[in-house]
């Protein structure tokens, strides 16, 4: 009979407690979706200057990269964004780095480690201080590094892809999918693609 009382009230909790739960909400899917209209913003850049979304009016495209300094992630995925910049500013989808972190949890990526960075490792683009952190939420980005390619329409920038730069940050030269390049190879040449959406793999953005 014990044995009984204590299965019934067992099983009671379970019932409770499937009824209060609530499901959590991939964060992953927050923010732009694929086919979204991107609102203009603006932020600062590592050299004082003022750079917004509206300012890219003449390019096809722009892969925005939300990245920082310290995480080894991003780190190891560095010469790989400076390599989309070259590679892709003369076909006009270049590349815009955003970075998301709260400096007073990360003070390594303040403005002014910001500039050392850059000017360490010669990147060939914009690497904006998302200050407020305002901006990356909107995108819905949750790591760094996570990548977001922009294609110009009639309406303003759409999102085209969303996730990973490609399929192993461990080592460059053992990629097998190369993720933005095959996205944006695809939109220079009006084709489709696949996947539109990965996983991205790096630190979680600090708030």
């Amino acid at each position: 009979m014990n044995k009984t009382v204590k299965l019934i009230a067992v099983a009671l909790v379970i019932i409770v407690v499937a009824a209060f739960t609530v499901p959590t909400t991939n964060v992953e899917n927050d923010g732009y979706k694929i086919g979204d209209i991107v609102e203009d913003f603006t932020l600062t850049n590592i050299d004082g200057k003022k750079v917004s979304l509206s300012d890219y009016k003449d390019e096809l495209g722009i892969i925005v990269t939300f990245t920082c300094n310290t995480c080894p992630y991003a780190v190891m995925y560095e010469d790989r964004i400076i390599a989309l910049d070259k590679k892709y500013t003369p076909k006009k989808y270049p590349v815009l780095a955003i970075m998301p972190n709260n400096v007073a949890v990360k003070p390594g990526d303040n403005l002014e480690a910001m500039k050392q960075r850059a000017e360490e490792k010669g990147f060939t683009f914009p690497y904006l201080i998302d200050a407020k952190q305002d901006v990356y939420p909107k995108f819905g980005a949750t790591k760094t590094p996570h990548v977001y390619v922009l294609d110009k329409s009639e309406s303003g920038f759409i999102v085209s892809y969303i996730g990973a730069i490609d399929d192993n940050y461990k080592d460059a030269s053992s990629v097998t999918q190369k993720y933005v390049e095959n996205a944006v190879d695809a939109l220079i040449e009006g084709e489709e693609f696949s996947p539109k959406e990965t996983k991205a793999i790096g630190c979680s953005i600090k708030k």
